[in-house]
């Protein structure tokens, strides 16, 4: 298993989700989160083993334009490097839009959802989507 720092492993997270967005062309609010470090299970705390993750949205954006990203993700990401492994519908009641892609060499996953307002409520419609990396033992 690699041994990396996590303030490093978290910086190229946030590089990666800044391509993602590039790459989906929404131009509209996107929550300011940044990346959290969180144990890989299945090993023990000792064993200092971590993952990089950052969670992060784009709203206020029509549903039509929602789906026009997803789009350009499906053939975006793989021009990028990106594997799809997933592009189907999530197992929500609402079956929403899901793109899971893992980058070349497997450094990192991405997830994205586009959550319909019409399908889920009263909650604002997003595309959500989560960076994580491998899991790699902290320095």
């Amino acid at each position: 298993m690699e041994v990396r720092d996590s303030d490093a492993v978290k910086t190229e997270i946030e590089q990666e989700s800044s391509r993602i967005l590039e790459i989906m062309a929404l131009k509209g609010k996107v929550t300011n989160t940044g990346a959290v470090t969180t144990p890989c299970a299945n090993y023990d705390s000792s064993e200092n083993v971590y993952r990089a993750r950052h969670p992060w949205s784009v709203y206020q954006v029509p549903v039509a334009e929602m789906e026009r990203a997803m789009d350009r993700l499906r053939a975006g990401l793989p021009e990028k490097g990106w594997t799809i492994v997933k592009d189907g519908v999530d197992g929500s009641v609402g079956k929403s839009p899901q793109i899971v892609a893992e980058s070349k060499g497997k450094k990192f996953a991405v997830d994205v959802r586009l959550l319909d307002e019409r399908k889920h409520g009263d909650d604002p419609s997003l595309v959500e989507v989560t960076v994580e990396s491998a899991c790699y033992r902290s320095k």
